[in-house]
């Protein structure tokens, strides 16, 4: 679920969502004694996964990455029918809003309405209609990426 999580917000990029999940971890073990119960421990994971993806994304907004690999041909490398499908879903996410990233991973992850919506802060209606949208939205840059 984290990683999955990570994977959309980082927008397909495998060793950013692995690092990423990893500190993840390390914060949710670090704020184990702050756990109130007020809500369930997969809701407070989220909430955990989030603030770190969002920390992540404003901390690289701040750098300019350099690719190791730059004259490296990804093209080189094999990638099965099923996993560029889900690198062109991340890419996609990743194009989408943070807010709406979050919503829809969640969605793809089949965590419920009434969590996602809790999650987030909105209303079971509200949230409906994000959903539509975020998903319109998302076949869009999907069928503009082929």
């Amino acid at each position: 679920m984290v990683y999955q999580m990570c994977m959309g917000f980082m927008k397909g990029d495998r060793d950013m969502a692995s690092d990423l999940s990893q500190e993840i971890f390390i914060n949710i073990w670090n704020a184990l004694g702050q756990f109130k119960n007020e809500s369930s421990h997969k809701t407070w994971i989220y909430r955990i996964t989030v603030n770190t993806c969002l920390q992540q994304i404003r901390k690289e907004k701040n750098k300019k990455r350099v690719s190791i690999g730059e004259g490296f041909d990804l093209a080189d490398v094999p990638v099965s029918p099923a996993e560029e499908n889900h690198l062109r879903l991340y890419r996609a996410v990743g194009q989408l809003e943070e807010v709406d990233r979050l919503i829809i991973m969640m969605v793809l992850e089949e965590v419920g309405y009434d969590e996602i919506a809790r999650v987030i802060g909105i209303s079971d209606a509200n949230l409906r209609v994000k959903i539509h949208r975020i998903k319109k939205a998302l076949k869009e840059l999907l069928q503009y990426a082929e």
